[in-house]
């Protein structure tokens, strides 16, 4: 930043202990970091906790214990032990301490390493834009933070999280890693915990009895606790073995319950081929195992059996899913004319009841465990193709409704859907990409402009540049393909491809005769030459397809684009008073339509143009309505924009304090987008000019020690702080 300290770097880590090649053994940090464990903004990226942990507080003091001498601590257990919900109360609680921050990332949703990377990125709130995330920019990124990174379900990607441990751990030495896994990861240094059952006789009937009570049917007379004890005894004190019986108790008694899976239990623990039974409840596919493997699947298989058929059906279908998901999809998916609507709906409600699913925030999901022997009768069925070719087509669907939506008020929910769906968005590229490439990449097109603007642009380029090669049909599919990928390599700053692209969008879209597909690839070409520090040109590309093409000034998203661009060309001209009137009409064409992407980088000229001719107030304003726009949507790259809009306004305005706050903020989302700070050539001299002006309003001192306390926080406490500040005309 000119005129003042970048946010405080680490020095480079020294050499790890010989024979420990990702630095997890030994002192885990040298004593004089307690400095420099002052001069990080602390990061909390944890899902919401689940209902109080029962017992496990010796099992979390260990952790906690563990944690402050080794880098690398990794919980292992059967499946449904509760490794993550320990993990989870474990990060918790290091963050109450105060002294790190804490991410968590989740990777049972993965089906190969291919994401890997950027999952873990995502979990640590970077948005790096480039096309390929690459570890060096992330150990870039982490290099000067405590963090307590949780690793969620490692057992299927084991020889990955090694090769991504080894070098994270290596070159980031206030990292530390709390992994769960069903087994060792293999790693040198790695610290293992064995999670065990709880005691039947005591935890794991309380956690049984709270179960129970959701069902309305807790044990509260002496014989029925016994038999709960009994019933614990017999599970081993397996939690999700637990909540699975205690499910059962909707339309069981606890007898029936507990002499039901004593005779299984018994039955499963013969020998193979004592008996007919000896399998009873495992299901297809499952070998032997110890007892705690053989209880749990014995479990899951007891309470499979006692579903209706329509819930055993809808247990396997759900079970094409990666991520929590809403019931519409569910019934687009899962729904056909052998599990009709309202079969879903009545399954959904039982699957509920007996613990198989759990909603939250309105979204069913199924705990990876249960999605597994799901998994498992689906192929027995033969209909995992059939599932994967619904799920891919559903999700389709969706997405090119949150396209549609993208020019009008249901703009932020396509925002946040495309956020939410991530998962399973990947999911069903994946599917297409071996089954139907040109699905992949009409997939791919439309949700490749979402993501670039929401910090998934290695996603967006990998799965771009697959489908375009695996396919050559020609077509609008492609041509807004193109124009993503082009998007894409731009927002990384590698204008030269970009501008090739551009080119064969054009290309494609006037062999064609799209207009749309003109209009994209005019905006693609006036977007880069803007950045190149050529208004002109890029006010001569829009205009030439704007002159052609039919429709009123918000008949189509190209329409709007281009017109973005032309404000853009006349503010960076100097053209100051067309600009404003052109940014003003587009702006309320925007307020009018309920969009939100458009109307911010109008409020950002807006903003440009008020900064030029000297009215504070009203660039504070529109720097604030920008903020708020980019913040519905999710887009980083825009806040950090924004951020540097308003602590220029503020500046101008005289509040230097709140100035140095939104630039330190500022510095934080600039970083995590991994990269210096952009925007268009003239809002550099702008940056320059009002943070001089901070720093003559509060003297070097303390412009220094304002911007440091502002770099050390969590930017986005500090960007909500700004918004709701009176200086900022919020």
């Amino acid at each position: 930043m000119p005129g003042g300290p970048r946010a405080v770097r680490a020095t480079e880590p020294g050499p790890s202990p010989q024979g420990d090649p990702c630095g997890c053994t030994g002192p885990p940090r040298p004593d004089d970091t307690d400095e420099r464990r002052e001069t990080v903004t602390v990061l909390r990226n944890l899902p919401e906790p689940p209902d109080g942990l029962v017992g496990r507080h010796r099992e979390l003091a260990h952790v906690a214990e563990v944690l402050d001498r080794h880098r690398l601590v990794v919980l292992t257990g059967v499946g449904g032990v509760g490794k993550s919900r320990l993990a989870l109360h474990a990060a918790e609680r290091a963050t109450r301490a105060g002294t790190r921050g804490a991410a968590w990332a989740d990777l049972w949703t993965l089906t190969g390493d291919r994401l890997l990377l950027a999952t873990v990125a995502d979990a640590l709130d970077f948005a790096e834009h480039a096309t390929a995330t690459s570890v060096d920019s992330l150990c870039a990124w982490l290099a000067d933070r405590e963090v307590l990174l949780v690793l969620d379900s490692c057992e299927h990607l084991s020889a990955a999280c090694r090769a991504l441990l080894v070098r994270l751990l290596g070159a980031c030495p206030g990292v530390t890693v709390l992994a769960t896994s069903r087994e060792p990861l293999g790693t040198d240094g790695e610290h293992l915990v064995v999670v065990e059952p709880l005691p039947p006789e005591t935890d794991a009937v309380e956690l049984f009895c709270r179960h129970a009570a959701t069902t309305g049917n807790r044990p509260v007379r002496p014989e029925d606790l016994w038999l709960a004890a009994r019933l614990c005894r017999r599970l081993e004190g397996l939690p999700l073995a637990l909540e699975l019986a205690a499910g059962q108790l909707v339309h069981r008694t606890l007898e029936e319950v507990e002499g039901d899976l004593r005779s299984r239990l018994d039955l499963a623990a013969e020998p193979p081929g004592a008996g007919a039974g000896a399998g009873a409840g495992s299901g297809p596919g499952l070998g032997s195992g110890n007892f705690r493997h053989r209880t749990l699947r014995t479990t899951i298989g007891w309470s499979h059996e006692l579903c209706e058929p329509a819930e055993r059906l809808l247990w396997a279908r759900f079970s094409v899913f990666r991520a929590a998901v809403d019931a519409d999809a569910v019934h687009a998916v899962c729904a056909d004319d052998v599990l009709r609507t309202a079969d879903v709906e009545r399954a959904l409600a039982g699957l509920e009841r007996k613990s198989v699913l759990s909603r939250a925030d309105g979204r069913l999901q199924m705990l990876d465990t249960l999605r597994e022997y799901g998994r498992m009768w689906l192929a027995e069925l033969g209909q995992d193709t059939a599932l994967s070719e619904r799920h891919a087509a559903y999700f389709l669907r969706r997405t090119r409704r949150a396209h549609t939506d993208w020019l009008g008020p249901a703009q932020t929910e396509a925002y946040r859907w495309v956020s939410s769906a991530h998962a399973d968005l990947c999911a069903a590229l994946d599917h297409s990409l071996a089954a139907r490439p040109q699905q992949a990449l009409e997939l791919a097109g439309l949700v490749g402009f979402f993501w670039s603007c929401c910090g998934h642009l290695p996603e967006a380029t990998g799965y771009l540049e697959e489908a375009l090669a695996l396919t050559e049909e020609p077509g609008a599919v492609r041509t807004r393909a193109l124009w993503a990928l082009g998007v894409a390599r731009v927002l990384c700053g590698e204008h030269e491809a970009a501008y090739r692209l551009a080119l064969a969008c054009e290309r494609q879209a006037v062999a064609q005769e799209e207009t749309e597909g003109e209009l994209h690839a005019a905006y693609l070409l006036g977007l880069i030459h803007l950045l190149d520090g050529r208004p002109a040109a890029a006010r001569s590309v829009v205009d030439r397809v704007l002159e052609r093409a039919r429709g009123g000034p918000f008949a189509s998203m190209g329409r709007v684009l281009c017109r973005l661009v032309r404000v853009f060309a006349m503010t960076s001209a100097g053209l100051s008073e067309e600009a404003r009137r052109e940014a003003d009409e587009l702006r309320r064409g925007c307020v009018a339509h309920g969009e939100w992407w458009t109307r911010s980088y109008a409020d950002y000229q807006l903003a440009l143009l008020s900064l030029f001719e000297d009215r504070a107030e009203d660039a504070t304003r529109h720097a604030v309505s920008m903020l708020h726009g980019k913040r519905l949507i999710g887009d980083s790259f825009g806040i950090a924009l924004g951020l540097d809009l308003l602590a220029s306004a503020l500046a101008a305005q005289g509040a230097g304090e709140h100035a140095v706050a939104a630039y330190g903020a500022g510095e934080n989302y600039w970083a995590a987008v991994g990269h210096p700070q952009r925007g268009t050539p003239e809002l550099g001299p702008v940056r320059e000019r009002y943070e001089s002006t901070a720093r003559s309003l509060l003297g070097d001192a303390g412009y220094d020690e304002a911007l440091l306390d502002s770099v050390l926080r969590d930017p986005e406490s500090v960007l909500r702080e700004l918004l709701d500040s009176p200086s900022s005309g919020a």
